[in-house]
């Protein structure tokens, strides 16, 4: 396919092709209908099937295969990060195909399970809500029982499926769908998407949000907490904080035009 990765990945150096250890995926416009995309779900699994809901309905109306684009942090923060990782392991809704791209969070629980002793920031990092999703209660197991890191990470290990760990290892860390972008957290403006860093696409925030991505292309992304979402030059950022008071931003993407379709509330 002569996709917009073909084209901006083309010569690829050894550096970029080591920065590419997770799958970046190139999708043709062509084959959706609609496309749907919402970010930064934080354990709110009831934002989450509400949103799919308003996707589901919307879709109904419409012919062909639709796109449901989720754009990473599943995990940490809100109060149900397990069964978000759990209602991921399942079929998407019928008609649609759908990609779960990493986010920041998602990775450094990943890492954390691999190595508890290297990654134990995670566990400052709005964690504490995730292990209890998985009916793990960090202060008594680490504080009053006085378990070692190395401990801790085995009981955490234990209690986390390997469906979702076998998950989280799968996400990639972009989708393209000519010429439109997404990733979690934006783009080094002005870089080929071959040379950019997977940290730079699920960590990254300036100068991407006050240069948009200098590139032929829009950025949709989540990672950065708007108020409401953030329609700038080259980039919309979709991440609306509903873990922290605001909402989950269901975007579509159909006929040439960019609309919101939803805002869902977090989870009590």
């Amino acid at each position: 396919m002569m996709g917009l990765f073909y084209r901006l990945f083309s010569g690829k150096t050894a550096k970029s092709m080591e920065q590419s250890r997770r799958a970046r995926i190139d999708l043709s416009a062509q084959n959706y209908a609609a496309i749907y995309a919402l970010s930064d779900i934080h354990g709110c699994h009831g934002a989450l099937l509400e949103a799919e809901k308003y996707i589901i309905e919307d879709a109904a109306r419409l012919p062909g295969r639709k796109l449901l684009m989720l754009m990473g942090d599943y995990v940490d923060r809100g109060p149900r990060s397990s069964e978000v990782l759990q209602h991921l392991c399942e079929p998407p809704p019928a008609g649609f195909d759908r990609y779960c791209l990493l986010g920041n969070h998602d990775d450094a629980f990943l890492k954390f399970l691999d190595d508890p002793r290297a990654n134990s920031h995670w566990l400052d990092f709005g964690a504490g809500a995730t292990l209890a999703s998985y009916g793990i209660d960090i202060d008594y197991l680490l504080r009053e029982e006085g378990r070692s890191l190395e401990e801790f990470g085995n009981t955490v290990r234990a209690a986390t499926p390997p469906a979702h760990i076998e998950l989280l290892r799968s996400l990639p860390v972009v989708v393209a769908i000519e010429p439109i972008v997404f990733v979690h957290a934006g783009i080094r403006p002005g870089i080929a998407l071959a040379e950019q860093t997977e940290e730079d696409l699920i960590w990254i925030r300036e100068p991407f949000l006050s240069e948009g991505p200098q590139l032929p292309l829009l950025v949709i992304h989540g990672h950065t907490p708007v108020s409401r979402p953030s329609f700038e030059s080259g980039r919309i950022g979709i991440d609306t904080g509903v873990s922290m008071g605001g909402y989950l931003t269901v975007l579509k993407i159909a006929g040439g035009r960019t609309t919101i379709l939803a805002t869902v509330p977090g989870d009590p």
